[in-house]
Formats: structure tokens, C-alpha cells, sequence
């Protein structure tokens, strides 16, 4: 269970930087080695979740269609067109009743998407799960009475009932949701290019910041992680300690102070907890308030150019619609 990150041998240089790179790499490693035997899941799971994006790029279609084609006079989206015949499309009742029935299907098939995509997610997720708590549990009975003298078994325990559930985060909350944000983040870039590249560019100003501040922010959420895992871990060992001696702890009048110290770790986690929560709520604060200065700069141009004709109201709607979800990606990524 405890692993060396890295490469600690004589003569071998290695910052601390790089070490954790390599030590991140190890266990990547071994966590994609323990979900071998359900990579048809993973897999297909991973296929599911692509399927999100280009209903995220369709998802404001209907809207453009309705604004641009219905009530004003522009053609149908090239996307659309060669699929209307020519007799109805310029028929406002027929464009109309499209961009209602557009909407309709999109939204059911991201609705069908989400419950197969949770359904199967929740049967990976527990068959990762069971399989590596077991393979924990195994390795711990093989340790040596030394180690659980030294260490002590709540430690163990800790480990097998809640750190075992980081695999299915690193895996399928993580890697999955990675890959499928940053397909959706070009798919509406690129869209957003073919509509108004100067907006694109805009959208695109505020991305690097948020990915910076992703990775600052990520140092120090790791470290806090970590530090209320221990703590955790440790005021679990208190309760065990205590509970396994009961009778010697009654005998001797030591209720109270085992409840001052259990009452002190408690506190140091929650304190610990309280800054993890803090950093969280900072990071998201800050994304929030780049999302907005984004949004109002592509609105803002975006106006003048409406004004100006190089731009269709429909089109800004849809810009302003990709905003909205572009920065959810971004901040999935970061």
C-alpha cells in the first residue's frame, strides 16, 4: 500500500518536481493495471461520454434557427440545410416546427446519454471498487505483525474503506471527464472560428489564466487533501484505541481525557477541512469571475458586430450560448 514515488538512488538527481511527476506516473500506472480486466466498460464508457460534445454544439442550434430563420429572413445553418428540402425552407411555420423538434431531440438524447452514462459509471465504479479493496485487503493479511504494531490497524482499516475510493476518482471522475472536456472545448472553438473568429479569440484570451490558476491552486489542494486523509485516519485510530481497551480505559477514570483528545484531532481535521473548502470556493470564484469578464467582452463586441452586419443576432446567441458551457471544460481540464 505504500509505495515509493520516484527514484531515490545514490548518484541519481532528481528535483522535487520531478519526482512527483515520476511517483504520478507510478501510480497511474498501476491504477490503469487494476482496471484491466473492466476496460470494455471503461471503454465504453469513455465513448458515452463523447457523445456529450457534439450534443453540446447542438444544443444552441435550435435557437439560431428560430431567431435568424423563423422570425428573421437568413438561410438555415449549413449544417442543417442539406437535410431541408428546398420546397419548405422557406416556410417560416415548417423552420419553426424543425427548431421545436430539434430542441425536443437533442434534449432527450442528452437525457438518454446522462442516465446510461450514470448507470454505467455506478457498475464500474463499484466492480473497480470491490476488486481493489479485496487486493488491499489481501496485501495487508500478508504484511508483518510488525508493521501493524508499528502502524496500528486503523491505519490499515482507513486505508481499505476510504482511500480504496480514490481509484474510482482518478479513473473515472478524472481521466474520462478530461478527455471529453477538452474534445467539447475545441468542437466550440472551432465553431465559434467559423462564426466569428474575433470572438473565438476573446474566448480563447482568458483560457490560459484559468488553466495557470488551476495548476497553482492544485498544489495547494493536494497538500490540504492529504493533511485531513491523515487526520482522519489518525482520530479513526483514537476511536479505535479506545473502544479495543474500553474496560482498562473505564478502570482507570480516562473517559474524559480520551474525549479531550479525540475532541482535539477532531478539531485540527475540521480546520484542515474548513481551508480545503476555502481554497475550492476561491478557485471557483475566480473562474466564475473570468467566465463573466469573457462573456461581457464577446457580448460587447459581439453587439457591434451584430450592428455592423458582419454577424446575425442567431449567431450571437449561439457564441454567447457556447460561452456559457466553455468554461466548464476549461475548468475541468485545469
Amino acid at each position: 500500500m505504500h509505495g515509493r514515488h520516484g527514484d531515490d538512488r545514490p548518484g541519481l538527481e532528481t528535483t522535487p518536481g520531478r519526482r512527483r511527476v515520476i511517483g504520478d506516473v507510478v501510480l497511474f500506472r498501476r491504477l490503469l493495471s487494476q482496471a484491466r480486466p473492466y476496460w470494455p466498460h471503461v471503454v465504453a464508457l469513455f465513448l458515452l461520454s463523447l457523445l456529450s460534445s457534439p450534443l453540446s454544439l447542438l444544443t444552441p442550434l435550435p435557437l439560431k434557427i428560430a431567431v435568424d430563420s423563423v422570425i428573421g429572413s437568413h438561410p438555415l445553418p449549413h449544417v442543417i440545410a442539406p437535410l431541408v428540402p428546398e420546397a419548405i425552407a422557406h416556410s417560416p411555420a415548417v423552420l419553426l416546427a424543425i427548431a421545436v423538434g430539434l430542441l425536443v431531440t437533442v434534449a432527450l438524447l442528452r437525457q438518454l446519454q446522462e442516465l446510461t452514462n450514470t448507470l454505467l459509471q455506478a457498475y464500474v465504479k463499484e466492480k473497480l471498487l470491490q476488486n481493489f479493496r479485496a487486493r488491499l485487503f489481501r496485501h495487508v493479511q500478508r504484511l508483518s505483525l510488525a508493521y501493524h504494531d508499528a502502524r496500528g490497524t486503523s491505519d490499515s482499516t482507513y486505508r481499505i474503506q476510504y482511500d480504496a475510493t480514490a481509484i474510482q476518482y482518478v479513473l473515472i471522475d478524472s481521466v474520462i471527464p478530461f478527455i471529453s472536456a477538452t474534445v467539447t472545448l475545441v468542437g466550440m472553438i472551432y465553431v465559434m472560428t467559423r462564426i466569428d473568429w474575433q470572438l473565438a479569440l476573446i474566448a480563447l484570451a482568458i483560457s490560459p489564466g484559468l488553466v495557470v490558476t488551476g495548476r497553482i491552486f492544485r498544489r495547494r489542494l493536494r497538500r490540504h487533501s492529504r493533511e485531513a486523509k491523515k487526520l482522519e485516519s489518525s482520530t479513526m485510530s483514537i476511536v479505535q484505541e479506545v473502544l479495543g481497551a474500553l474496560r482498562v480505559v473505564k478502570a482507570f477514570g480516562q473517559e474524559a481525557r480520551e474525549e479531550e483528545r479525540f475532541i482535539r484531532r477532531s478539531t485540527e481535521g475540521m480546520k484542515v477541512r474548513l481551508r480545503l473548502a476555502s481554497l475550492e470556493g476561491s478557485f471557483n470564484v475566480l473562474v466564475g469571475l473570468a467566465s463573466a469578464a469573457g462573456m461581457a467582452a464577446v457580448l460587447l463586441i459581439g453587439v457591434r458586430h451584430v450592428g455592423a452586419g458582419v454577424l446575425t443576432l442567431g449567431e450571437l446567441l449561439m457564441v454567447m450560448a457556447y460561452m456559457n458551457q466553455l468554461y466548464e471544460p476549461l475548468k475541468t481540464i485545469s
